[in-house]
Parts: C-alpha cells; sequence; structure tokens
C-alpha cells in the first residue's frame, strides 16, 4: 500500500527545455547565419564563445582574442 498523504493518479505535466543549438543560430533579414564553427571538425561543430576566446569541446580547439 501507499503512504499516507501520498496521492495517485496522472503526474503533472513539465514542459521540457528548449535545446540550445537555436541560440547558435541569427535571423538576419530573409536569411539564416551560423555563428563560428570548429576549423577542424568542420560544419555542424559550434564552437564556445567565452571570455576572450572560442573553443570546440569535441577536439579542443582553441582561439584566443588578442588583446588592443
Amino acid at each position: 500500500m501507499g503512504k499516507k498523504g501520498e496521492k495517485k493518479g496522472k503526474k503533472a505535466h513539465k514542459n521540457k527545455p528548449t535545446s540550445k543549438k537555436y541560440t547558435k543560430y541569427t535571423i538576419v533579414g530573409d536569411k539564416l547565419t551560423r555563428k563560428k564553427n570548429c576549423p577542424r571538425c568542420g560544419p555542424g561543430i559550434f564552437l564556445m564563445e567565452s571570455q576572450g576566446r572560442v573553443y570546440c569541446g569535441k577536439c579542443h580547439y582553441s582561439e584566443f582574442e588578442s588583446k588592443k
């Protein structure tokens, strides 16, 4: 038997979070533009942009922005 105070029946529906891949694309006018891809892995593998560098999580490629 169930524990005291436990509710029976259907569970509440939870919405899934939106995929982060949609943040890697931007719409400019009528065109869809992609953010920077990895030069080693090719198209489809995006680079992470963080604090003065871009990084590929698959092959560990890094590019650093020069200080001005």
